[in-house]
């Protein structure tokens, strides 16, 4: 008699799928609500075009700082100085940019390069002269705004050429204006037509990563959870490129950090180097036995760190068209902040980028509601302090509760 050797996949019930993963769905879902809140508050102008838009603009640079941020918190460390090499970079491209006349396309790789090799100074002392990262960044943080005031002769520098804005206030073109059948209502009709192909793109990739699961006999989360869970961020998506169509399109910052967020979600989970990552925050002695690299590890870092600073940095500049001595200042705060809001652990090992990504857009969310609502400064701090601290708050109690 013949003999049935294919597995099926184990199927968990969405009861104990949700308790396995309360932290990452909890965010999601608190996102949602703060967003309802405010769009309810706000008498409907959270979802306005012009304001979803802004929304992208204000918190695309917390995001792409992020994304850096995070590595550097599951390796085990911190990086305060984030802040400050962004206003640097900002003042070293406005002084390449309008006080030497270079051409945009030199000052951007120079300016990423220039910040690669500030990570890296800063990464030296910390891998290899093993000094707290804590004590070396927070001296950057003094040395790079103060290089920032001497580079920019304590005074604001820009207008910038035309093209260099473009980093941070452009929009992708409509190359199917010739195609538009309701011109009157949609102004863009690339991004809408973008966004339907990124979400089909997704819901396929989930269906492929499920039947992977199946072949291999690995859990698979509740067909019904998965449909939902894709219905939910489909129509998202699709309302939200709807509106953006409905004004300009698709910012260019939205694109280049789209690209970022998949380049590092791949990075995290499906390289060497992101297991390796996670195994230094995790046990650096036990990394270090197996044969990885950790000072090198902790270097490349912090190098990462530092270039995707210098990007923020010049997106901030070229959105306020000049560049200040006060630009950045606090800014690693919300950076730190969105990390630990989206669950990464202050001990090191644990955290995923949609998760600090999640996180960015809700103190970014917090932030623009609480100033359509004409919040003042010192109540949006409070209200944002609160959250950070309910969020490791939950994330400690849920850790105590699994032992």
């Amino acid at each position: 008699m013949a003999i049935d050797t294919k597995t099926e996949a184990p199927q968990m019930s969405v009861g104990s799928y949700l308790r396995n993963n309360i932290r990452e769905y909890g965010l999601l879902i608190a996102l949602v609500v703060i967003m309802l809140f405010f769009q309810v508050i706000t008498g409907g102008v959270l979802f306005r075009p012009v304001n979803i838009t802004n929304l992208v603009l204000q918190n695309s640079f917390i995001v792409i700082m992020a994304l850096g941020m995070l590595l550097i918190i599951v390796a085990g460390h911190i990086d305060l100085s984030v802040g400050s090499i962004a206003a640097f970079i900002g003042g070293v491209s406005a002084t390449m940019l309008v006080t030497w006349g270079w051409h945009w396309a030199l000052v951007v790789p120079l300016c990423l390069v220039i910040g690669g090799l500030v990570g890296a100074a800063q990464g030296y002392w910390i891998a290899y002269q093993k000094i707290p990262a804590f004590i070396v960044t927070l001296a950057g943080m003094l040395v790079f705004r103060g290089l920032t005031y001497l580079v920019l002769s304590n005074r604001p520098l820009g207008p910038f050429p035309k093209d260099f804005q473009v980093l941070s206030t452009g929009f992708v073109p409509d190359f199917l204006t010739f195609v538009n059948p309701v011109p009157e209502t949609i102004q863009n009709l690339a991004a809408l037509v973008i966004v339907v192909i990124l979400v089909a793109l997704a819901i396929w990739n989930g269906m492929r990563e499920r039947q992977i699961n199946l072949r291999h006999g690995t859990e698979n989360e509740p067909f019904v959870f998965f449909v939902v869970q894709m219905g939910i961020i489909s129509a998202v998506a699709l309302f939200l490129g709807f509106q953006l169509s409905t004004y300009r399109g698709l910012p260019n910052v939205l694109v280049v950090m789209g690209l970022l967020i998949a380049i590092y979600s791949f990075l995290t989970t499906r390289s060497v180097i992101g297991r390796r990552i996670y195994a230094l925050g995790g046990n650096e002695k036990a990394a270090k036995l197996s044969g990885i690299n950790t000072e090198r590890l902790t270097f490349y870092a912090f190098v990462n760190m530092g270039v995707l600073a210098a990007l923020a940095g010049m997106i901030i500049a070229a959105r306020l068209n000049s560049a200040t001595p006060k630009a950045g200042v606090g800014i690693e705060l919300d950076v730190i902040a969105a990390c630990f809001i989206g669950g990464a652990s202050a001990s090191g090992g644990v955290g995923k980028i949609t998760g600090a990504v999640i996180g960015a857009f809700i103190m970014g969310v917090l932030n623009n509601g609480m100033s359509i609502m004409g919040l003042s400064i010192d109540y949006q701090q409070l209200v944002k302090g609160l959250v950070l601290l309910a969020a490791v708050f939950f994330d400690v109690y849920n850790k105590n509760k699994s032992a």
